[in-house]
């Protein structure tokens, strides 16, 4: 129907991707973004690391790998054409240990088949002509992996939903979702905060962070639901920030979706070191101090999340002990470039990522999207989502009206 209202759920840069997929595809349908905060990508799109991931990780087959590569060439075209930064500087992944070689290996083999392009194996003295200053045994380089800023792009979709006759509501936290019935039917959306309503005639909701709560509103089922983990970065100090030229990762861990503590050049010239992953105690928990009773108590009475910590208490508290001590968190950091240590870095921001998790205690790998009826909801939508945005944009809507 040419004069239908889409409502959106979160103006991340998932939300607004998948506004502007609508607004483009179906000229003639208003769209309307629901948003509590005052700006849009306040949350993990604006605490993002600006990676454009190329798709080395991810199963082949899945959702991730799928969407990641689509999506890495529509973000690359989009940038280009609305002067975003996009810096195509590299990406080496570095074992640095002789037990590494193998897993190095098996990640070589899935980034073949994801068709990642010109990705290849070097050897120590290969790794130095790419970093001069980094350590490591052999590599995988992939020259076409890229940074960009993902709030700017965000910023863009907006722009692209408004210009289509479409509508960003900010300061509308999402409180009442309601199917109306009766006349043309459809769904209502209301913010206890402003006694508001809106009718829509079909609502995709994604809403990050807030994923499983906004889901329960439109009686979604009850798992997976949101752990949040919080990231936690350091910054080179600028005067050591010419020691890394590129991207440099360690091989990840397969038992965990995250990809281990890295070197990450920003487009605005700093170097990050991070992200740890400790268990945040609020889901917009930023700083270590953050507690959120709410968000606590629903984490404590989940039997995924004991069952998690059973299966990865270990692990959580070399986390935890990283956390607490820049010399620590520095230990790990510094087999990858040798000459960089505690004395070279300071504290800098940290992001929180919105993990799903089921109930057996399993951290929900591959993006999760549900069907209801007229409602779709995102359920797990965490890294490389802002590379994959655009692509899982196209499938949601493809999902939801049909091909073009």
């Amino acid at each position: 129907m040419a004069d239908e209202t889409i409502g959106i759920v979160g103006a991340g840069i998932v939300g607004l991707a998948v506004g502007r997929e609508i607004a483009l595809r179906r000229p003639g349908t208003r769209v309307v973004v629901f948003e509590k905060e005052q700006r849009v990508s306040l949350h993990q799109t604006g605490h993002n690391s600006g990676v454009v991931h190329a798709g080395i990780y991810y199963a082949p087959g899945s959702l991730k790998a799928e969407l990641c590569v689509r999506g890495v060439a529509l973000l690359r075209e989009y940038c280009q054409e609305r002067a975003v930064p996009y810096r195509e500087i590299g990406k080496l992944v570095v074992a640095v240990r002789e037990d590494e070689l193998g897993r190095m290996e098996n990640l070589y083999e899935r980034a073949r088949n994801n068709h990642v392009p010109e990705l290849r194996r070097v050897s120590r003295e290969e790794i130095r002509e790419l970093e001069p200053h980094a350590g490591g045994v052999a590599a995988l380089y992939s020259p076409r992996t890229a940074i960009t800023d993902y709030p700017a792009v965000a910023e863009e979709f907006a722009k692209d939903i408004a210009g289509a006759g479409g509508e960003v509501k900010l300061g509308f936290p999402v409180t009442g979702i309601d199917e109306v019935r009766g006349g043309r039917g459809g769904i209502e959306v209301s913010s206890g905060t402003q006694r508001a309503r809106v009718r829509v005639d079909r609502l995709i909701l994604c809403a990050g962070l807030q994923s499983d709560l906004v889901a329960a509103l439109a009686r979604d089922a009850r798992e997976p639901r949101i752990v949040p983990f919080r990231g936690e970065y350091l910054l080179l100090k600028p005067e050591r920030a010419h020691l890394v030229r590129g991207l440099i990762y360690p091989v990840p861990d397969p038992r965990y979706p995250f990809l281990g503590v890295h070197f990450t050049p920003r487009v605005d010239g700093s170097v990050e070191v991070g992200p740890n992953a400790v268990l945040a105690l609020a889901r917009e928990g930023y700083r270590l101090g953050t507690v959120s009773p709410k968000d606590l108590l629903g984490l404590a009475a989940y039997p995924g999340a004991w069952r998690m910590a059973a299966r990865h208490w270990r692990t959580g508290l070399r986390e935890y002990r990283g956390s607490l001590s820049v010399r620590a968190f520095m230990r790990d950091a510094g087999q990858y470039v040798p000459g960089i240590g505690a004395p070279d870095v300071a504290r800098g921001g940290a992001g929180v990522r919105a993990q799903a998790l089921d109930r057996d205690g399993t951290l929900v790998d591959d993006f999760r999207i549900h069907r209801l009826g007229r409602i779709t909801a995102v359920r797990n939508a965490p890294s490389p989502a802002a590379t994959a945005s655009m692509a899982i944009a196209e499938h949601i809507v493809t999902t939801v009206f049909g091909k073009r």
